[in-house]
């Protein structure tokens, strides 16, 4: 049997590869029919996701761990899969206040495959491997691969496992090949595609759920949100000032002037700045507590009390 062959076969057993009768009348419905079609399956996408939640738990755990450690968190993937993480990866520094190296997104055939195809990037093993390396045992790496057999992929998840890292794979088929690799495994399966084969469409919608799920619960285990506030989101521009107002006076009761004026004092910290209404401290007192208990605002709110 050729390489071909044998490719062809496996593809067979995957079921986002499957071409499925439901959908084979896509062409002919109406427009409204149509989107409601694609509507119902982005619901299946959402299941699918919700059912794997002790999986994405466990993966989540154990990243958290590796930050706690002065590790970074790394996507890797090719393609739609590869997109997502460094997506992902690009919010995180202005959501969170966090170093742009903490959370990064490595894609097959670079930057140029972010907005182009880049032929063969995807079965190159020895550059996933070559990634893969690069990781050490502080880090965490998620590979991403809806097949869930992705050379590049396998090869990274394979050499950072060897180096120690905490190995994540999140596919969208059972028994795929990236969850013998991982330390964590998440398959969140979602059948076939409404186009056939289009991995861009539930399985990329279930991707991103969970890749949002991963960088967020782990940032708020971080001390990055206060309840569900994002107190350390950084005010580059118009609408994050005034969110930043806004979520001062969420936490604290406070008129927008004392919002204001308490951001002024923490030079534009809003986790400063939430710290100096509630206690009554002043900046300086307030910034050691919250070094203190590692930028953990609730834990800085109770020693600063308690003062």
């Amino acid at each position: 049997m050729s390489d071909r062959d044998q490719l062809r076969s496996t593809l067979e057993t995957l079921s986002t590869e499957r071409v499925d009768p439901a959908f084979a009348q896509l062409d002919q419905l109406g427009t409204s029919d149509q989107v409601a079609l694609m509507a119902e399956q982005g619901v299946v996408a959402a299941q699918a996701v919700a059912s794997e939640r002790e999986s994405i738990a466990r993966a989540v755990d154990g990243i958290v761990g590796r930050l706690h450690r002065g590790g970074r968190l790394v996507y890797i993937g090719a393609g739609t899969a590869g997109r997502m993480g460094v997506l992902d990866a690009s919010e995180i520094p202005p959501t969170f206040g966090t170093d742009p190296s903490l959370v990064t997104g490595l894609i097959a055939g670079g930057e140029h495959a972010l907005r182009n195809a880049v032929e063969n990037a995807e079965d190159d093993i020895d550059a996933g491997e070559q990634a893969g390396r690069e990781l050490g045992p502080d880090d965490a790496i998620v590979g991403i691969s809806a097949s869930g057999r992705t050379p590049y992929v396998v090869g990274a998840l394979r050499a950072a496992r060897e180096q120690g890292a905490f190995t994540v794979s999140l596919a969208c088929n059972r028994d795929s090949e990236i969850s013998k690799h991982a330390d964590a495994p998440i398959e969140v399966v979602v059948g076939p595609e409404v186009v056939a084969g289009s991995t861009r469409l539930k399985a990329g919608t279930a991707q991103k759920l969970v890749i949002n799920t991963l960088s967020t619960l782990a940032m708020v285990q971080s001390g990055k949100v206060y309840g569900n506030l994002m107190v350390d989101v950084q005010s580059t521009n118009e609408k994050l000032r005034a969110r930043a107002e806004r979520t001062v006076m969420h936490a604290t009761g406070v008129t927008p002037e004392a919002a204001a004026a308490a951001l002024a004092s923490a030079g534009g910290s809003v986790k400063l700045a939430i710290g100096i209404v509630e206690t009554g401290v002043d900046a300086e007192t307030m910034r050691r507590a919250l070094d203190a208990a590692g930028g953990n605002l609730r834990a800085a709110l109770a020693a600063a009390s308690a003062e």
